[in-house]
This record gives C-alpha cells, sequence and structure tokens, in this order.
C-alpha cells in the first residue's frame, strides 16, 4: 500500500469513545517522544485531532535517531543522518501545527543509560514553558518493543508525578499488535479493549504530510503502512496517570 491509497481511509472527521472528559482539559498537550518520527508515526494522527480540537500542541525529542539503519533506502549517509533528521522534525511539526518542537541530543538506543532524573527534569521544564496541561506519550511497554520509547514514557511519567500531570499513551489493539508480529516479526505490544480508555476517530491526512516530511525513514518501510492500514481511521490512548 502506498501513501495515496492510505490516505483514503481517512475519514475526514473527528470524534472520540470512550470515559467521558479525559480530554475535555486538554487545552495544552506536551507529546514526550524518543525519536525524530515518533511524533509523527506514532502520534500524528492524534496530535492532530487535538489541534482540530482546539488545544495546542507541542513536542519533546530526546535524540536525533542516528541509529537508525533506514536512512532512506540507503540513500542517506550515516554522518548525515542526525541533521537530515532533524531538519525532517522541523517540517514535520510545521506540518501538523505544533506550537514548538524541542530535539535534545541524546544517543539514540542509549536513553536507558541517562539517569531518569535527568530526562524527568528535562520534561518538567519543557511542561513549563508550555503551561502543559497534559502529557502525551507511547504506552508505558513502549508499543514497538524499543526501549527508547519506553524510558521517553518513564521520563514523562516522572515528570508528571511531581506536576500533578495527567498523561495519556498512544498504545495499539492487541489483535493490531499480534498481526503485525505475525507478518514482520516485529515486537509490537497492544492491550484488549477493557484496557484501552479511549477510540478516537481520526483524520489521517494531516498525518499523512507529516509523514512524507520524514523521507529516510518512510521510505522502504512496510511495518508503518501496514500498520495504518490495520487501525484504518481510529486511534487509541490508554490513562498512564490522572
Amino acid at each position: 500500500m502506498d501513501a495515496s491509497q492510505a490516505r483514503g481511509t481517512a475519514t475526514g472527521r473527528h470524534r472520540h469513545a470512550g470515559r467521558p472528559g479525559l480530554l475535555a482539559g486538554a487545552r495544552s498537550v506536551l507529546a514526550v517522544v524518543a525519536h525524530p518520527d515518533d511524533e509523527s508515526f506514532g502520534l500524528g494522527a492524534v496530535l492532530s485531532y487535538l489541534t482540530a480540537a482546539g488545544a495546542t500542541c507541542a513536542v519533546l525529542c530526546f535524540t536525533r535517531g542516528e541509529a537508525s539503519t533506514l536512512r532512506g533506502t540507503g540513500q542517506v549517509a550515516a554522518e548525515r543522518l542526525p541533521a537530515v533528521r532533524s531538519a525532517e522534525f522541523a517540517a514535520a511539526a510545521r506540518v501538523l501545527g505544533l506550537s514548538g518542537a524541542e530535539l535534545l541530543s541524546y544517543p539514540d538506543t542509549g536513553l536507558t543509560r541517562v539517569p531518569l532524573g535527568e530526562l524527568a527534569g528535562l520534561v518538567a521544564e519543557a511542561a513549563g514553558r508550555v503551561t502543559a496541561t497534559h502529557l502525551l506519550a507511547f504506552d508505558a511497554d513502549g508499543v514497538t518493543g524499543h526501549p527508547d520509547h519506553a524510558r521517553a514514557t518513564e521520563a514523562a511519567l516522572a515528570a508528571a508525578a511531581g506536576l500533578g500531570l495527567p498523561v495519556l499513551g498512544w498504545t495499539l489493539p492487541r489483535r493490531v499488535a499480534r498481526q503485525l508480529n505475525a507478518e514482520f516479526g516485529t515486537a509490537f505490544t497492544g492491550h484488549d479493549d477493557p484496557q484501552i480508555a479511549l477510540r478516537l476517530a481520526v483524520d489521517r491526512e494531516p498525518q499523512w504530510l507529516a509523514i512524507a516530511c520524514h523521507q529516510s525513514q518512510s521510505a522502504g518501510n512496510p511495518v508503518l503502512w501496514r500498520r495504518l492500514e490495520l487501525l484504518g481511521d481510529a486511534e487509541y490512548l490508554r490513562v498512564l496517570r490522572t
């Protein structure tokens, strides 16, 4: 499936089903992620949902993604990858209408070696700058099996505990995770319906445009296309902290 085919699954409408009031007070949302493209590949449709609902959204990313082996099917030299991915991140943030996009330089695949308090402190500072009412991150298990994803969420939760903020975690239905793992040998995790607080009906168009900004990572990435195909016009959130 290519991007033009997948865009056909978008409904153009936003709605949600789940526990009432979970998003009612989401006026300013800070997304906390590990790699440039997480804000688009993972959270893109959720962020565009929130901005369409009137929230201001910003993102804090801990690494420049220099350890990626994708590199646009080998077209980007490894030494250029951090700069290329930084530019892609900035472009995607503009497409998603984010109010801010901060990119740090912690080692890709090395976040678990960074003291949690240090990472949480940076999240708290960023949340203060945007007067965040909510934090958004990957689910606590990291969703994809990448330890950096779980560490970024751990930092968000640690910061939120000190700030008294709720944290929403992007997740997958278990059936989608199992299907991806069966087809690609991946390590996605998911949850059954009772463990999922919100199902959002999303417009994928802004997300597809943001994904297109990440050429070094989206080219030759069948897992991404298949995941979005399986999800259709729905994204799912868990409440990690109330």
